[in-house]
Order: C-alpha cells, then structure tokens, then sequence
C-alpha cells in the first residue's frame, strides 16, 4: 500500500503513548452543566428554554440562529437556572444556558426511527441539522451545510478525516478501533446523499491497527476503501488531506466541494450515524486528558457541557501545578485561561504540561535560514508575511499570498529564532479575510 502525502510538514514528537492505549471511559459529570449558544461557526442559536423549566435528556434547549447555525440539547435532565456568561475554551466570555443536573438522566422519547433506506436526502439532511451536529474535529462548520452543496452530483469523494495528527490527541484513534461500525455506518449515511461519491477513510500509518480494523469492516463495502497516509503533521488539515488523497488543490478562495470532495471527521461521522440510524441528537462526544503534567491520562465520553474540572479530575488530578493548559492540540489549541470551563462541541482534548515551552524561549532575530519555507504545507513564506503582519501592511500580506495559509503552526515549530509566526500571520489573516468581507 503506498502511503499518501503533501509537501512540506513536521514531525514533532506526537505524546499519543500517555493515552492512546487508554480505553474510552463513560463520565458522568458533577455539577451544573453549561451550554454555550455559540458552539459552532455562524450565527448562535436562540434558547427557547427559560428560568425554572424541568429539561429531559435529549431535549432541545436553543433552536438554529440561521441556516448557518446549529440547535443545542442538553445532556442530561434537570432545571433551567437561567441564562449567564460564561468562559468557553478558547477563553472568551459567551452566553451560556446553565442548567442543574438532577442526576437521573431522564430522557426523551424520540419515537420511532424511520429506516435511512425509506428517508429521502433532505429527510437525511433535516435528520442531521436538527441534530446538532457540526464538524467536531475543532471547526465546528454546521454539518448540514457542509453536506449542502449546490451541484451534489459532482461530488466524487467523501473523506473520513482520520489523520489524527494533532499530538497527544487519541480520542479518534480510540473511537477508530472501538466504535468501527458506526464510523463506518455514518460514511454510509453520507454516501447516500451523494451517488457518484466514494468514501475514503484517510488514516495515518502510525495507526496500523485502525487500518487493519477499517479495511475489514469495508471489505464488503464496494463504494469505500481505506488509505495510508504518511505520519506527518499537518496531514489532517483539511487542504492537505484532499490533496494528500485526491492530488487535487484547493486554495482559499475555494471549498473542498470545489474539487469534488467533502472531508468529515471521525466523531462528526458518528454523531451523523447516531442521528439519522439511532435518531439521537448530539449530547456527547470522546475528549481525550494528557500531558506530563496529568496524573492518569486517558479518552473519556463526555457529555457536552461537562466542567474540564470534572475531566482533570477523573484523570486522577495533576501531578503538580501545569505552567500550560491547552484545549484542543498543541500545534492548533487555544491557551485556556481557566480549566472552569464547559465541554462543547469542538473540544477534543485537555493538555497539562509542566513547562511553558513558548513563554521559557523569547524571540530573537529572524536568520533567514528559510526552515519555515521548507516546512510550510501552503507552500508561502511564513518569515516575510509575519514581517508585513507586524508592520500592519495589509496590501502586501494579500499579495504575497497570506490568506493561504492555514495556520498550523508548523513555521513557528522549526523557527530557531522561536518567531511567533503562526500567531502574527493569523492575526492578521483574519483582519485580512474581515475586510474582504466588508467590500
């Protein structure tokens, strides 16, 4: 089998062995349970709970802002407390639904579910929108919409995003090699929803076990198949994963179904399974706790609004007090500024870490020794437009290509005069794509 591949990338020691022989461990939470409005890309949804109503399992408790949106269900049963601002993740204060867990786990009755091969595709749609469910490998585009393209019929390949190369993270390895079926029933949910299109599970070679597992479960599957990938970051990236499987380019004035692709992560596949053949909405998802600075690592099945307090706790606490806590991965994370924040759903991953490795090497002059270049997968000059970025040239930063880049980080990686390139290129690609948006 010859392993697929882009140009450029890093190897940065993945941490996957504190965790990824840890099986996934269910996790009931301990206390409220706090639901940010805005979980996803687009507008927020609109709570159509209030103060003292009783909520039921499954429960829908914000409606879709707009087709670009996504409801929100609670996890569990219990009180309505109110409306208040909370801390999410990324460390921004939101509007959050909080609610009183009574701990009984009530739920609602979903009725009957109409088999998928009855269901025609904007049954299958509707099922999957009305679920909740939004790209949770951290970008949170509503799936509906992803899976909304306006020529369908030209769609050739559905690509399961199982790369994983984020290090540390092992929640889609684990979910890989323990909930197989339904990650392979939730490609054949979108398989149907597009008749020319062939699945492809797309799964690093360091994962030989989840290949091996995948490759049985499709063999009687004529429309699916399995590719290696070389273990490489950022092989997941979107971009880099079409190109890597398909030899197809896409650009940022491009979407992936612009090249006849739709990527879909591992959890976003089960979720989508979950919804249209089980017609659950999406309440939970696999977050994976490590880090040196992590007494016990492991992947848990939480349920979405669950404290990290609760997660760090089940992970037996902390071995001393972390210099750094991240959510999500270390080359794409958001620094968190308290741990006392909810479980949404885009959080993959609480990382501790002993030392700040950033903070404990300043900045020095760039050399020019063009390792960001050779490094970079968009293949631009990471060094020159983290010059134009701190300079506020917007006009050349467009010019020499800076909205191409998809922000891995890879360039501040290998950077020996440790530039914070990735953060002044990004800061400034959004200021960037703002003001595209403006004219």
């Amino acid at each position: 089998m010859g392993l697929l591949t882009f140009k450029g990338g890093i190897h940065p020691d993945d941490g996957k062995r504190f965790s990824k022989d840890q099986p996934i461990r269910p996790l009931l939470p301990e206390g409220d349970m706090i639901y940010p409005l805005s979980q996803h890309i687009g507008a927020p949804a609109n709570p159509i709970v209030k103060k003292g109503d009783h909520v039921l399992k499954g429960q829908k408790i914000a409606e879709a802002g707009g087709f670009v949106s996504a409801p929100v269900y609670s996890s569990v049963s219990g009180t309505v407390k109110g409306m208040e601002q909370h801390f999410n993740p990324a460390g921004n204060k939101v509007e959050c639904i909080v609610i009183e867990n009574d701990g009984e786990y009530n739920e609602v009755d979903y009725g009957p579910v109409k088999p998928m091969e009855e269901m025609t595709s904007e049954e299958i749609l509707e099922k999957i929108g009305d679920a909740g469910i939004v790209g949770m490998g951290g970008a949170g585009f509503p799936t509906r919409v992803k899976l909304s393209p306006k020529e369908p019929e030209k769609i050739d390949y559905i690509i399961a995003n199982c790369a994983e190369c984020e290090p540390y993270i092992t929640a889609d390895y684990r979910r890989m090699l323990e909930n197989t079926s339904d990650l392979v029933s939730g490609m054949r949910v979108v398989l149907s929803l597009f008749p020319n299109a062939k699945g492809i599970f797309a799964v690093e070679d360091n994962k030989r076990d989840c290949i091996s597992k995948l490759q049985e479960a499709v063999a009687d599957e004529p429309r699916m198949d399995v590719k290696a990938l070389v273990t490489k970051y950022p092989q997941g990236a979107e971009r880099q994963l079409i190109y890597a499987v398909t030899k197809r380019a896409i650009n940022s004035s491009m979407l992936p179904a612009d090249a006849g692709c739709i990527v879909d992560n591992v959890e976003t596949l089960i979720a989508i399974h979950n919804a249209v053949i089980n017609g659950r909405p999406l309440t939970e998802r696999v977050v994976t706790v490590s880090g040196d600075a992590v007494q016990n690592p492991g992947n848990f099945r939480v349920l979405l609004g669950t404290n990290h307090l609760n997660l760090i706790k089940a992970a037996g606490g902390f071995t001393e007090q972390p210099a750094k806590l991240i959510s999500g991965g270390p080359m794409m994370g958001f620094a968190m500024v308290t741990p006392d924040a909810p479980v949404t759903k885009t959080s993959s991953a609480i990382l501790a870490f002993k030392k700040d490795v950033v903070s404990r090497n300043p900045e020095t002059a760039c050399i020019n020794c063009g390792r960001c270049v050779e490094v970079c997968p968009s293949r631009i000059i990471p060094s020159r437009l983290a010059d134009y970025a701190r300079r506020q040239d917007i006009d050349s930063f467009v010019a020499m290509n800076g909205l191409e880049c998809v922000e891995c980080g890879s360039c501040s990686y290998v950077c020996p005069a440790k530039r914070q390139l990735k953060q002044a290129i990004g800061s400034m690609r959004k200021t960037a794509l703002a003001n595209k948006r403006k004219k």
